[in-house]
């Protein structure tokens, strides 16, 4: 894995319009606030979250499909760079090649009227990456055959496969162009856990066979263990921790991390842990807290949290922590964030 980055994000905002008030400014919906982050060439970069965190909405940002309100995201492969804040044109016609999405849902995300192979092929057609038919049907092949697809399954239609095989399917779709970026969006979500593992393992041997970087967003942090190389949690619309997967799940140093990990449900019968239970509801996007946008469910929250918010700092080589008083918290045997 290159230590170079492919997709650098700096001050990453991304902010929707909620409407004019009469007598005050116009609103906005911060969905996005002020990200940092560097996915490297080749890795598994995993992003995790609550719902409503923003995590999808980052995704898109970093495809060029959500809109870039403040900030900069540089896309770097080879001799290409992007700025996709002013990107448009053939520039971006070249990066919809080179960064692609396979969404959560394989049932929603194949049209019923089309054959795989047509599914598969569309990409090439639309963006003209093949000449001919012959061409276009050799590429289609190469991919379905990487993903595990045989010459039967082109001939047929989406409601003939279960949701692994479509799943397999959206995933021949993004890769036909030749991508070096996919952000892949919980896909794994909707499918059986059996499932899940030869997906997963089909992602990972496409990545190191290709070369390609993913984004993983993902809820499920026992999968985002065993697949990703480093991870981000993400917690309204800010980061709060990042580190290299084993740092981060061995010792996290911040409180949402650490009430995260503590709900990972455990397969030894006679561990007798239980989650850490956070009071209170995610705050709205468009109304966060002032300071710490966590100092409301926080219970070692103090004057300071409510005041500044904190910044990403280096706690260990790679694990960074945007927590004022992360010094003074350790991973205890027992799984609970205490007081060091």
């Amino acid at each position: 894995m290159s230590k170079d980055p492919v997709i650098e994000a700096k001050s990453l905002s991304v902010n929707y319009p909620l409407g004019k008030g009469l007598f005050g400014p116009r609103a906005y919906l911060s969905a996005v606030d002020n990200i940092s982050l560097n996915i490297e060439k080749g890795s598994f970069f995993g992003l995790v979250g609550e719902s409503g965190s923003g995590k999808t909405t980052l995704g898109r940002a970093l495809l060029k499909a959500a809109p870039i309100s403040e900030g900069e995201v540089f896309y770097r492969d080879e001799d290409v760079s992007h700025d996709l804040r002013t990107i448009k044109g053939l520039e971006l016609k070249d990066y919809r090649k080179r960064a692609q999405l396979i969404f959560q849902d394989p049932y929603a995300a194949l049209s019923p009227r089309m054959t795989v192979r047509d599914i598969i092929a569309e990409p090439l057609e639309v963006m003209g990456l093949t000449k001919t038919r012959a061409e276009t049907d050799a590429r289609v092949r190469e991919i379905a055959a990487k993903c595990r697809l045989n010459l039967e399954h082109l001939r047929r239609f989406p409601h003939a496969f279960s949701g692994g095989q479509r799943q397999r399917i959206s995933i021949a779709r993004a890769l036909v162009s030749g991508p070096k970026f996919i952000v892949a969006d919980e896909s794994v979500a909707a499918l059986d856990v059996s499932i899940q593992a030869d997906v997963l393992n089909l992602l990972k041997t496409i990545q190191r066979d290709m070369g390609i970087s993913f984004l993983f967003i993902s809820h499920d942090l026992s999968v985002v263990a065993h697949t990703c190389d480093h991870v981000a949690v993400m917690y309204l619309g800010n980061l709060v921790e990042t580190a290299p997967t084993r740092s981060l799940f061995t010792r996290p140093r911040h409180p949402y991390t650490s009430a995260l990990l503590s709900a990972i449900p455990s397969l030894d019968p006679d561990d007798t842990r239980e989650a850490e239970k956070l009071t209170g509801e995610i705050p709205s996007p468009a109304n966060p807290p002032k300071g710490c946008k966590f100092h409301t469910r926080c219970r070692f929250a103090r004057d300071a949290c409510k005041a500044e918010r904190p910044q990403l700092r280096e706690m260990a080589p790679g694990h960074m922590v945007a927590c004022h008083f992360a010094e003074e918290f350790d991973f205890s045997e027992n799984g609970a964030l205490q007081s060091a």
